[in-house]
């Protein structure tokens, strides 16, 4: 695990401000659902990516298709583009 340095308080309501600087860097925009999860003593947050989301077009279906045991997932519009950019 990599050290920000960076130090934030809680609010009185629990609540912390991720800055600009490293929401950037993981690519973290307004209102981004994210996954908390606990490890021992850490807490750790992570960018929330539904399981069935196109790697290409970002769209979210259970009818998507899934590769390389999970891997890499593509709608009907992103194989289309990426045979396209393929030939």
């Amino acid at each position: 695990m990599k050290s920000t340095g960076i130090v934030r308080k809680t609010d009185h309501l629990g609540r912390i401000v991720l800055p600009k600087e490293l929401r950037t860097s993981l690519d973290i925009a307004t209102k981004d659902p994210l996954e908390i999860f606990t490890e021992r003593n850490r807490i750790i947050l992570r960018k929330f990516k539904p399981k069935k989301e196109c790697v290409i077009t970002g769209e979210t279906s259970d009818d998507n298709y899934v590769f390389c045991d999970g891997k890499v997932i593509l709608s009907e519009e992103g194989i289309r583009i990426l045979l396209e950019e393929l030939e």
